[in-house]
């Protein structure tokens, strides 16, 4: 599983006017399997998406056609992590550690 944390790097006028194209790849995404929420961090410095189901190299390629990237108005930090517990509507995302 993956926390994509973006950190916008110009004025949010110009995020704004990528935004249409950042939603319609997000919801590709969540077609796709990937995504499982993302949103807007407080304060609007950026935003959050959770990802699952995939492996970083497929990540990072994920990453860079999103049309903030695209547009150069964000940055992205990439954590991978092991969700060895989940709730139980995510417990077909629980993983198990490595041995």
């Amino acid at each position: 599983m993956f926390v994509l944390e973006l950190t916008y790097t110009a004025p949010l006028a110009r995020v704004d006017e990528a935004l249409p194209d950042h939603v319609a790849w997000l919801e590709k995404e969540y077609a796709a399997g990937h995504f499982l929420a993302a949103g807007r961090k407080v304060p609007r410095d950026g935003g959050v998406i959770l990802a699952a189901g995939t492996d970083r190299a497929t990540v990072e390629r994920i990453v860079a056609e999103d049309p903030f990237v695209r547009a150069g108005v964000c940055e992205y930090r990439v954590t991978e992590f092991v969700a060895t517990t989940t709730a139980p509507a995510l417990e077909q995302y629980r993983e198990q550690l490595p041995s």
